[in-house]
């Protein structure tokens, strides 16, 4: 498999001096093709800030970041944000969602923004929504919908242009168990199609459900695991 992501020695300073505080501290890592990652960490440890590196939400301090073998630690806001829109499907805890827009306009949203054109807009976000069961549900606006509901509004509107990396942050944080189940198994339907999938959580039992486990603590990888995986689990 190819390296899609790979970080060398970053580090992301606040305050640099001699109050300083290191939110990662020579971090490296290498997340392949298809993977299907969770990285943990509880509350200071690291994980959020090495999230916003992973979504070129924000530059390290220091140290490379290669997404697809290209530097983005260095590009300028206008590439990161060219960046953010091809490469990255983003997913939050707050679903993040346009009070006033149907299901099928938020997913749309992010297209009008990449310069989609109107019937091929409409085409790629029912399509999404379909994939996450939401077709009956197009014309419904956020608060005539679940949680679970709105956060695959939310993972259709990520997914609407197959963008090749998945960065879900505490997907499920607001959802009850059901809709917990739901979302996790989207996520590992859209690995098995072959997307990358980047998990935030500081719940162990989400994070059990990945195919790797990376363990941040005080701005540093602490652990890095993957699980066992069965051998007729490529033919799934």
């Amino acid at each position: 498999m190819n390296a899609l992501v790979e970080i060398r020695d970053m580090c992301k300073i606040y305050n640099p001096g001699e109050n300083e505080v290191r939110a990662l501290d020579h971090v490296s890592l290498v997340i392949n093709e298809n993977e299907f990652v969770a990285i943990i960490g509880q509350s200071g440890s690291g994980k959020s800030t090495l999230m916003n590196m992973l979504g070129c939400l924000d530059v390290p301090t220091s140290g490379t970041y290669m997404l697809n073998e290209q530097d983005v630690s260095k590009l300028t806001d206008d590439e990161l944000s060219d960046i953010r829109n091809k490469e990255i499907g983003f997913i939050f805890q707050g679903f993040n969602l346009i009070q006033n827009l149907t299901a099928l306009e938020n997913v749309e949203l992010p297209l009008i923004y990449r310069g989609v054109g109107k019937k091929e807009r409409e085409e790629l976000a029912r399509a999404a929504l379909e994939k996450v069961g939401l077709s009956h549900r197009t014309g419904h606006k956020p608060a005539e919908m679940s949680g679970g509901q709105q956060q695959r509004v939310a993972i259709a509107r990520a997914i609407a242009q197959a963008p090749p990396v998945i960065l879900a942050d505490e997907p499920t944080g607001n959802l009850d168990s059901n809709s917990t189940q739901e979302i996790m198994q989207i996520l590992r339907e859209l690995h098995g199609e072959g997307r990358t999938v980047i998990l935030i959580t500081h719940d162990n039992e989400i994070a059990g459900q990945a195919d790797r486990v990376i363990k941040i603590r005080d701005g540093r990888v602490e652990s890095d695991s993957a699980r066992s995986i069965p051998a007729d689990r490529d033919h799934e």
